[in-house]
């Protein structure tokens, strides 16, 4: 199904901060005073709703290092200037040159549920990030319709167990852009983002801590990482909760 896309010119929602950074230095941080704002231009609504999804996601069982710490759904569309089309459900593949954990297997994923995929917020974040890859793109190399990917994640840090958001490690998703955007963390501490250029230099590095605090990275010119996260309370129920959305040429 083909669902049409009220704001169609995907004409750019954010300060003007946010494409410069990415321009000059291949990511941007966008804290969420500054996200919200622009996702509410492109039709975010009923956030509650949308965040409560995460309580309901199946455990990842390809974890290599055998870790029980993440839970997540899988969802892919179709997204150009008019439209966000889902696709069949199909697995989530990545080379070992870019998940030398993980990679060189298809994983099959629990789909997001249907009325979280076709949620208001979740097509502001897509259209999002796919204003940005337009802007940013080349015309002469920006394809008509971009690939996206979309996992809903949740990292659990148990008393024994510090979660790993990225237990690759420092990386890049074989992709062409990269959103992260946090739903919620709690009880959880640390969960640092860093981001290496391509020599491994540090270029920044920032913690996501509010809901709608989001990172924008070019994964062509930088390697992205994030540091495990420890409960504060071992006694409670500790998460880090994200959406990840990743475009890519179809």
């Amino acid at each position: 199904m083909t669902t049409p896309d009220t704001h169609a010119t995907l004409n750019g929602p954010f300060d003007p901060a946010v494409q410069n950074s990415l321009e000059l230095k291949g990511f941007a941080r966008v804290p969420h005073d500054v996200m919200r704002p622009a996702l509410e231009q492109l039709g975010l609504k009923d956030w509650a709703s949308f965040a409560e999804s995460w309580n309901h996601l199946g455990l990842d069982r390809y974890m290599a290092d055998a870790g029980r710490y993440r839970r997540r759904r899988y969802a892919t569309f179709a997204v150009d200037q008019t439209t966000i089309t889902p696709k069949q459900r199909q697995p989530h593949y990545q080379s070992r040159d870019h998940n030398i954990l993980n990679g060189g297997i298809q994983r099959w994923f629990k789909a997001i549920e249907p009325r979280v995929a076709a949620h208001p917020a979740m097509h502001a974040a897509i259209r999002a990030i796919a204003s940005l890859a337009y802007a940013l793109t080349p015309a002469e190399s920006r394809p008509h319709t971009w690939h996206a990917e979309v996992h809903q994640f949740r990292i659990e840090a148990l008393p024994d167990e510090a979660g790993q958001p990225t237990p690759e490690g420092m990386h890049k998703d074989g992709v062409d852009w990269v959103l992260v955007l946090m739903i919620n963390r709690s009880n959880v501490e640390q969960g640092t983002t860093t981001i290496h250029d391509n020599e491994q230099n540090l270029l920044g590095s920032f913690t996501l801590t509010n809901p709608l605090d989001a990172a924008l990275v070019d994964d062509h010119r930088v390697f992205h990482g994030v540091t495990p996260v420890t409960p504060i309370n071992p006694a409670q129920p500790a998460y880090r909760d994200v959406l990840v959305i990743t475009l890519r040429h179809e």
